[in-house]
């Protein structure tokens, strides 16, 4: 009997109500309790473990996205003081034009120039996250957009026909690139960063609606919140990240997957439950739809 990937995922799509444009989320991960454990057990991304230096994802500067985002940085740089800033008084331009073209946050030692080191008196960090947070503002109005999305990711596909499907999932180490496959960790796949209280699309409501728009994370929440209503009802299916304890034995599975499959063994698959509408190692095409009972996307 073949077994399921250890990968497979749970998505939901809806169609925007306003414009040509379907949302695909990944509930997998908004539903997981991740939380950013920055300075508590993150490992950081170089190619080995250096959770002694609380660098995080700060080691390669941050990529803006354009120059409105550059100019915002920058602006906001103009007001961090010495007390907030390791760096304050930097004669360098905070971002600069790499070899590629792209426009970055500059480097400072081995990090970006905005990473206050563990011996800063203000404590190690983001200083324009932590400045946000002393003065009262959501960090998301000081930092670079990938930054503050981070470990989100908001992908836009234009159709031959021009109706465009917008996707947003966590990020992986793919999507840093070659470079990312080099990491020795990355926290939205190590189990140790699931320790949160909250679910991400709690935690990160405030970004979320950054990147989708109020309404249409209005409309994600309800879904969401239909779906907890009718989780007594069903099976939900686990973050992968914390699905299987590791390391994974290479012939062997979970006690959750086992226990599982020895409760479908025994008949334990609750009355009146309503048909799969979809389960995928990857995002789902637009076909796939909707806050309804029947589009609740569990695993038989």
């Amino acid at each position: 009997m073949a077994r399921p990937p250890v990968d497979t995922r749970e998505w939901v799509s809806f169609e925007d109500e306003d414009e040509e444009r379907t949302w695909v989320f990944d509930v997998s991960f908004l539903t997981s309790n991740w939380k950013c454990i920055f300075g508590d057990g993150c490992q950081g991304v170089l190619t080995g473990p250096a959770p002694e230096l609380v660098q995080g994802c700060c080691s390669y500067g941050a990529h803006l996205i354009d120059k409105k985002d550059a100019r915002r940085v920058e602006k906001v740089a103009k007001t961090l003081t010495a007390d907030e800033w390791e760096n304050h008084g930097t004669k360098k331009s905070v971002i600069h034009t790499n070899k590629h073209g792209e426009l970055v946050t500059r480097l400072q030692g081995d990090a970006c120039i905005f990473l206050n080191s563990p011996g800063f008196a203000a404590g190690p960090g983001c200083a324009l996250h932590s400045a946000a947070l002393a003065r009262g503002v959501n960090p998301l109005t000081y930092k670079p957009e990938v930054c503050w999305q981070l470990p989100l990711r908001r992908e836009d596909q234009v159709e031959d026909d021009g109706h465009v499907v917008s996707t947003v999932r966590q990020w992986d180490r793919r999507h840093w690139g070659k470079g990312g496959e080099e990491f020795h960790w990355w926290c939205t796949q190590d189990p140790e960063a699931f320790v949160g209280t909250k679910p991400v699309y709690e935690e990160m409501e405030a970004e979320l609606t950054e990147m989708v728009g109020a309404t249409v994370f209005q409309r994600l929440l309800a879904y969401l919140r239909q779906r907890d209503r009718l989780r007594a009802q069903r099976v939900a299916l686990p973050h992968p990240a914390v699905r299987y304890p590791k390391p994974v034995a290479a012939s062997g599975f979970s006690s959750v997957e086992d226990q599982f499959e020895q409760g479908q063994a025994d008949g334990a698959k609750p009355d009146g439950s309503q048909p799969v509408a979809s389960e995928a190692g990857s995002a789902p095409s637009a076909a796939a739809s909707v806050p309804t009972r029947d589009a609740i996307l569990l695993p038989e």
